[in-house]
C-alpha cells in the first residue's frame, strides 16, 4: 500500500485538482472554494481511478472528497457507482450531497435502506441509476430478491469501514464484494485501521494509496474537552445543570436504547425541547428527530452510538457523554459531532468511578488527558483517575 503525508500538500482550490469544469461551476455555485485536506488529496488520485484507503477524522468532508470524483468518472465510463455505509441517517446524508451537486448534471441515484419500503427502492432501481447508496443489509436484501444486479458496479465505495465492520457487516461485506467485478476502482473511508480493513484493503483493492490527514484516534482540535467525575444517580442533575449554563443545540449519548428513551423524557421533563434516535426507532421516527434537530424544532438530540457517525449538523455546540461508549474509537466519533466545518465545540463526559480503565484507554487513543471540570464539590475531586 503507498502512503500519501499530508503534510507534503500546500493549500489549493478545487480549480486546481484535475475536476472538469461543468462540476467546477456546480461546485463554485454551491460556494465550495477551498477544499479540506482530505478532498485536496483524494479527489486527484480518485479521478484518475486508483484504488483509495482513506483516514480521516469525522467531519473533515469526506463525502466530497469521493463524491466528486464519483460524479466525474460516472460520466466519463460506462457502469454505476456502489456507495455502502453502515447506518441509514449516513446512507440519507449522503444521497443528499451527491444530488446537490450532481443533480443539475442529470445523474441520478437510488438510495437502498432497511426501515423504508422495498416498492419505491424497486421503482428507483428500475430508473438505472448512476450511483447506488446502500446499507448493507438491504443491499443484500435486493441481490437475494435479484431486484439489484452488481456486475455493472465500477466505482465502489465503502465509508466508515470501521464502524461497519464492528456493527458485525463483515459477512454481509464478504458476500457483496465477491459479488462484484474484479475490474472496478475501490475506495475505503475510515476513521481508524484495524486489522479487518487491512484485510479488504490488502485482498480486495489494487495497490491502494493509503491518504491520512491525521493521526488514528486524533480528535478534532477545536473541541474542548472536559470530564466529570460522578455517581450514575448524579447524572441527571448534573446534565440539568450544563444544559441551563450552556447554550445552543446538544447532542447526548447514551449506551442503549431503552436509556435513551427514558433520558428523553427526562429531559422534556427539564423544561426542555428534546427527541431521541436509537435502533428501536423507526425511519420517520427517526428521519423527524434528526430534522428537527437541524431545524431547532429540538434543542436537545438523545441518541445510541449508531448516530455517533450518523449526523452530520454544522452549529452542534455540545456533546455529552451521559454514558461512555463501550468502545474507545467511539469516543472520538461521538465529540466529532460538534467542532465541524472550522467551527469550535465542547464535549463534557460522565465518568462513573468504576470506568478507570476506559478513561486510561481513551486518554491513550487520543494521546491526552481529558481536563477533569472544577465545577464539582471538592469531595469528588479524589476520584480523578
Amino acid at each position: 500500500m503507498k502512503n500519501s503525508n499530508s503534510e507534503t500538500y500546500q493549500k489549493a482550490d478545487f480549480s486546481s485538482l484535475g475536476i472538469a469544469p461543468a462540476l467546477l461551476d456546480v461546485l463554485t455555485r454551491l460556494r465550495y472554494v477551498t477544499p479540506t485536506p482530505i478532498q485536496q488529496q483524494v479527489i486527484p488520485v480518485a479521478i484518475e481511478g486508483k484504488d483509495v484507503v482513506g483516514i480521516a477524522q469525522t467531519g473533515t468532508g469526506k463525502t466530497l472528497a469521493f463524491g466528486i470524483p464519483v460524479i466525474q468518472r460516472l460520466a466519463q465510463i460506462k457502469g454505476r457507482g456502489l456507495i455502502i455505509l453502515p447506518t441509514r441517517e449516513l446512507a440519507l446524508q449522503v444521497d443528499e450531497t451527491l444530488q446537490r451537486v450532481g443533480r443539475g448534471l442529470g445523474m441520478r441515484t437510488a438510495v437502498l435502506i432497511g426501515g423504508a419500503a422495498m416498492g419505491p427502492q424497486v421503482r428507483d432501481l428500475g430508473r438505472d441509476p448512476h450511483v447506488v447508496v446502500a446499507t448493507p443489509g438491504r443491499l443484500i436484501d435486493h441481490l437475494e430478491h435479484k431486484t439489484l444486479r452488481l456486475d455493472g458496479v465500477r466505482i465502489l465505495v465503502l465509508d466508515e469501514a470501521d464502524m461497519m465492520l464492528d456493527m458485525g457487516f463483515a459477512p454481509q461485506i464478504q458476500k457483496i464484494l465477491q459479488a462484484l467485478p474484479t475490474e472496478r476502482q475501490t475506495m475505503l473511508f475510515s476513521a481508524t485501521m484495524p486489522h479487518t480493513i487491512m484485510k479488504i484493503a490488502t485482498g480486495y483493492m489494487k495497490l491502494p494509496i493509503r491518504i491520512e490527514v491525521a493521526p488514528q484516534g486524533s480528535t478534532p482540535t477545536r473541541v474542548a474537552q472536559e470530564m466529570f467525575i460522578i455517581h450514575k444517580d448524579e447524572k441527571n442533575n448534573l446534565l440539568k445543570r450544563i444544559l441551563d449554563q450552556h447554550s445552543g443545540t446538544v447532542l447526548v449519548f447514551t449506551k442503549t436504547k431503552h436509556g435513551a428513551a427514558r433520558l428523553t423524557l427526562n429531559i422534556r421533563n427539564m423544561g426542555y425541547s428534546a427527541a431521541e434516535i436509537h435502533g428501536n426507532r423507526s425511519l420517520g421516527q427517526r428521519k423527524d428527530a434528526l430534522g428537527g434537530f437541524k431545524t431547532g424544532k429540538y434543542r436537545v438530540l438523545v441518541a445510541t452510538d449508531i448516530a455517533s457517525r450518523g449526523i452530520d449538523v454544522v452549529g452542534i455546540a455540545l456533546v455529552v457523554n451521559y454514558d461512555m461508549p463501550m468502545h474507545s474509537e467511539d469516543y472520538v466519533h461521538r465529540i466529532g459531532r460538534t467542532a465541524r466545518a472550522g467551527s469550535g465545540g465542547l464535549a463534557i463526559s460522565f465518568v462513573t468511578p468504576d470506568q478507570r480503565n476506559a478513561l486510561r484507554n481513551i486518554e491513550r487513543l487520543i494521546g491526552k488527558n481529558i481536563p477533569l471540570s472544577r465545577l464539582l464539590q471538592d469531595n469528588k475531586q479524589n476520584l480523578r483517575v
